[in-house]
């Protein structure tokens, strides 16, 4: 009997000495992955090669590395919305075009497509603290352009993206007007336990019930969920129910504490949405309830060139 309970005790501890080595070795190679199987870092195509018209733009982020994008936009003059698209973990922005092809043409809109630090000719080593980084620098650069409307930036955040969208949402309450999230985790804290099952017992986030003993070892722990409740702009939430990657009920919990917090939370579900194509099975729905989420809260703001000219003309016509 005795040495039964030490043989499980010493598989038990080899568990636990086993996920903490693939932690601290691969945990990175897990969260971000900026080369698919197969392919290489480089772009397989540029938005000309869909006819989009677009600017290569460079960034450099706070700490010094030089980070590339896409702004892509719908005409010369569009003062419409611009999305502040973040990718999922996978692959590089190149791999994202025909969707955002389509989102140009159906939400009548600018896309910034930012390559996070390591992805595709962006420099650097992707981490979490540097991603956060990069993102608040495109903000930023958006922020400054004199030739979009700047008070209908709108963050939209897919995966690993939801994220990265959420925390520079929350940062920037004065800059952001919206924010939509997409197939989107509560934490890799909890996403651990979904890769990994026997790890649940030792990793977890905020809504988790372990006992969190090897919590210390996550570099990367993206807690969304801690941050959402935080976010006081209006959130979009897109979630694909037949998701493979990330189980649904991380978006239903991650809305259910927007919307404690939040009353201009909208959730919106896609039976046959899978954790990369909700946006094409969603089909027409999909993009009529992105659309009407912009319409309803990322209002046109009259040009105030346009209101100083109607004042002068008023004032002329009086004399």
């Amino acid at each position: 009997m005795v040495t039964y309970v030490s043989a499980l005790l010493y598989g038990v501890g080899g568990l636990v000495v086993a996920g903490m080595a693939l932690l601290v070795a691969l945990q990175e190679k897990l969260v971000y992955v900026p080369v698919l199987p197969g392919l290489t870092k480089s772009y397989p195509i540029t938005p000309a090669r869909l006819r989009l018209t677009y600017e290569d733009v460079w960034l450099l982020s706070s700490d010094g590395v030089r980070l590339h994008a896409w702004f892509i936009k719908l005409l010369p003059n569009c003062r419409g919305p611009t999305l502040l698209f973040f990718q999922e973990n996978a692959g590089n922005i190149a791999h994202r075009l025909e969707m955002v092809r389509i989102m140009i043409q159906r939400l009548q809109c600018n896309v910034f497509m930012l390559s996070y630090r390591g992805y595709g000719a962006s420099e650097g080593y992707p981490s979490q603290h540097g991603i956060t980084k990069d993102a608040q620098v495109a903000l930023d650069h958006l922020y400054q352009r004199t030739d979009i409307d700047t008070s209908r930036i709108v963050v939209f955040g897919r995966s690993l993206g939801g994220a990265v969208g959420t925390v520079v949402t929350k940062n920037n309450p004065d800059k952001v007007a919206a924010l939509i999230v997409e197939n989107t985790f509560t934490s890799i804290l909890d996403m651990a336990g979904v890769l990994l099952p026997f790890l649940k017992w030792f990793i977890g986030g905020s809504s988790s019930k372990g006992p969190k003993v090897l919590n210390f070892l996550v570099r990367s722990p993206w807690s969304t969920i801690d941050v959402i409740g935080e976010v006081k702009q209006p959130i979009l939430f897109l979630s694909g129910l037949q998701d493979e990657m990330i189980p649904p009920s991380h978006m239903q919990m991650l809305y259910a504490k927007a919307a404690a917090h939040n009353r201009q939370c909208v959730f919106a579900e896609f039976p046959t949405g899978m954790h990369m194509d909700t946006w094409l099975a969603g089909g027409d729905h999909y993009w009529r309830t992105i659309q009407e989420f912009l319409q309803q809260h990322v209002q046109e703001k009259k040009d105030d060139e346009s209101s100083n000219n109607d004042i002068a003309a008023a004032i002329e016509s009086s004399l």
